[in-house]
């Protein structure tokens, strides 16, 4: 590996050792110092762009297996990755030749399908370098490699012309470097530091830095002072939260982000299964696409959603017009999502709202239901009419607004509702909907709860009717209960659960107490994001919802107990 005389003087002066650093380094969790984070009006820039391309390629696509995770097997035990042996994985450079990459081209792909920024992997968890980085030879334009070229010049020069923001993913983590995690960690720190002074100068404006860490902590990288080169070199460049500190944005990865409107965040989700190319992947429905943008941006995120170029170069053509029909909707109906805020209602079965100033955008996501009833809001609704073409009655009153469009306006992947009100959609401030359950505000007790935080992850989290607050147990735990007690005998015969990173549970019973024992009244396997059952009616003052299996520790936003629905007449 090579290492410049200046580069080398300049890490020398400007890090710390690791084992320095280690005494008064934050964790993750910590919050940064003012002068680490993203000047606010930037990051408000960057929240209204919404959609963005993720690109994960590199030489692995010759194998068609998962980027870096395929090396050697690392970290066995991911489903569909494949393993190469490493010695055979980091020579797959001698015969990576794109010759039809064409960075322009991804450009207009990206923006056909109405995506504002681009985040592509300079360097995955495998350590090559897809640049010209002076402190490897372990990179796309090293001697031995036949195509010879940086590529991110080419795709930073092509969105810097197209009038995309750009953004570099780089891995913290990297396997192939002899340093790394090794008693000469600090060297391999410089390697990193160095590295990414190289991006963010060499390369022009940079928007996005987004970092993968895989859990690493500040004492890990160095972070506090890498962050302040960062911010000196790219002062309006935005840090994402895998680089060990909190940076200016969360990252759900492979599912929709909870709702949150206190802190930016961003779902980052692939377009097929995995993240690099691998033939025949089976790809998301235009449907699951768009859906998942709607309620990603309801939910006040961004979505980053991720192609895998092919070995040639090309972004597959099956996913190109998957995008680009993404784009075609867009230009329809991109007002309801470009430069809005998710809410002021929160997502439910029915869909997810959007706003901006005094219109709220509401995307009705089921065709199947007639009614849509929302809370009340403490702002008047002065008209209304449907985006996507038809009628629509909207009746406001102090307990609720109930939408109504008739079946055949309803459109098979989102039926947009547009609502002006007599004030500031961002004051309207709805409140709670009369509930069903008879668990609501009941004494709540389980069996685990996550770090003993029963403040934010407490059993009462699950039985408060809101569905922004959740019950949550220690990562590791497959078994747990969570039991309410509704104060007397109730006859229940209806419940309705909301899972948290679903789906993380595979199977659940629900029980009452009868005497001093316990009556299964209804069993299933997954749970979901959304789960409603109905049973045989059972009374009883105590009920348990227990997990039995669970592939990590498992949460849930909601458990509701419900009446037998009433007979029909």
């Amino acid at each position: 590996m090579k290492r410049t005389t200046a580069l080398l003087a300049w890490a020398m002066l400007f890090l710390p050792s690791v084992a320095a650093a280690s005494q008064g380094g934050e964790s993750p969790g910590d919050e940064s110092p003012a002068y680490l984070d993203a000047p606010p009006e930037v990051v408000d820039a960057w929240r209204q762009l919404k959609f963005g391309l993720f690109v994960h390629w590199g030489p692995v696509s010759l194998k068609g297996t998962e980027i870096g995770w395929s090396r050697g097997g690392e970290r066995r035990g991911r489903t569909g990755t494949g393993t190469i042996p490493v010695e055979e994985y980091d020579n797959l450079y001698k015969q990576f030749n794109p010759v039809r990459f064409d960075a322009r081209e991804w450009v207009e792909i990206a923006k056909a399908a109405g995506m504002r920024y681009m985040v592509f992997t300079t360097k995955h968890h495998d350590g090559f370098s897809m640049f010209d980085s002076k402190w490897t030879d372990y990179k796309i334009t090293s001697p031995e490699s036949p195509y010879g070229r940086d590529v991110v010049g080419q795709l930073a020069d092509a969105c810097h012309e197209g009038g995309l923001k750009w953004g570099i993913y780089y891995s913290p983590p990297d396997w192939y470097h002899p340093d790394y995690r090794t008693e000469r960690h600090a060297q391999y720190v410089e390697f990193l530091h160095g590295q990414i002074r190289e991006l963010l100068t060499g390369y022009g404006r940079v928007d996005i830095l987004w970092f993968d860490g895989l859990g690493g902590t500040s004492d890990d990288w160095n972070s506090p002072p890498l962050f302040q080169m960062i911010r000196t070199l790219q002062p309006e460049i935005i840090i994402n939260n895998r680089g060990g500190l909190p940076g200016d944005y969360d990252t759900p990865e492979q599912r929709i982000g909870r709702m949150q409107t206190d802190r930016p965040w961003e779902t980052c989700m692939t377009i097929c299964r995995q993240w690099a190319w691998k033939p025949d992947d089976p790809m998301k429905s235009l449907d699951e696409c768009l859906q998942t943008l709607v309620k990603v941006v309801g939910g006040d995120g961004n979505l980053l959603l991720n192609v895998g170029p092919m070995p040639d170069g090309r972004i597959e053509p099956r996913q190109v017009e998957r995008l680009r029909e993404m784009g075609r909707w867009l230009e329809q109906y991109g007002e309801s999502i470009f430069g809005t805020r998710g809410g002021p209602f929160r997502r439910g079965p029915w869909g997810a709202a959007t706003y901006r100033d005094r219109t709220i955008y509401l995307h009705l996501l089921d065709r199947a239901m007639q009614n849509v009833v929302l809370p009340p809001i403490e702002k008047k609704i002065v008209a209304s009419r449907v985006l996507t073409g038809g009628t629509v009655s909207v009746e406001q009153t102090g307990e609720s607004i109930v939408v109504s469009v008739p079946e055949a306006d309803r459109r098979p992947i989102d039926t947009i509702v547009v609502v002006e009100l007599d004030g500031p959609a961002c004051e309207a401030n709805p409140g709670r909907l009369p509930t069903d359950s008879l668990a609501v505000d009941k004494p709540a007790t389980a069996s685990n709860v996550y770090q003993n935080v029963v403040a934010r992850y407490g059993p009462a989290m699950a039985v408060d009717d809101d569905p922004a607050t959740r019950w949550a147990t220690d990562a590791g735990t497959h078994e747990a209960w969570l039991e309410v007690d509704l104060g007397e005998p109730q006859t229940i015969g209806r419940a309705a659960i909301q899972e948290a990173y679903a789906p993380r549970v595979q199977r659940f019973e629900i029980r009452a107490k009868q005497g001093d024992g316990w009556k299964t009244v209804t069993r299933g396997t997954r749970i979901g994001e959304e789960l409603a059952v109905e049973f045989e009616p059972i009374t009883a003052r105590v009920f348990r919802l227990e997990i039995l299996e669970a592939v990590e520790g498992p949460t849930i936003w909601e458990f509701a107990l419900l009446a037998p629905k009433a007979p029909n007449p």
